[in-house]
């Protein structure tokens, strides 16, 4: 397991925040234009944009133009990188919980024969 991935601390600092999981959340019933997200946020549009970037630059939405229109999307795969990354956290934590059990009780064992 590498110590350091930009793509996945990018990802999770994405997720960090409410309103960007707002508007991944609207996102995830289809696509919506910048104008359909920005409206449900009590904030500037220069602002709102910001929020759009970072889920760009954090790989997990696209966005295209459509005339005047910004489109937005979930990208393929959005989660991936940080579903493989909890995966492989869980799994680690399993094995560690199991052989703590495991010693747990060869320690009630030989307490309690």
């Amino acid at each position: 397991m590498a110590k350091y991935d930009d793509r996945l601390d990018r990802h999770f600092s994405a997720l960090g925040d409410a309103t960007r999981r707002s508007i991944l959340a609207r996102l995830a019933r289809g696509r919506a234009t910048v104008g359909e997200l920005a409206a449900p946020h009590d904030m500037s549009l220069p602002s709102f944009l910001g929020h759009l970037r970072k889920l760009e630059e954090a790989g997990l939405i696209t966005t295209a133009k459509d005339g005047r229109v910004r489109v937005c999307q979930l990208a393929p795969d959005a989660f991936a990188p940080a579903q493989d990354w909890l995966a492989e956290q869980r799994e680690i934590w399993t094995g560690r919980l199991d052989r703590f059990d495991a010693y747990v009780a060869t320690l009630k064992n030989e307490r309690d024969p």
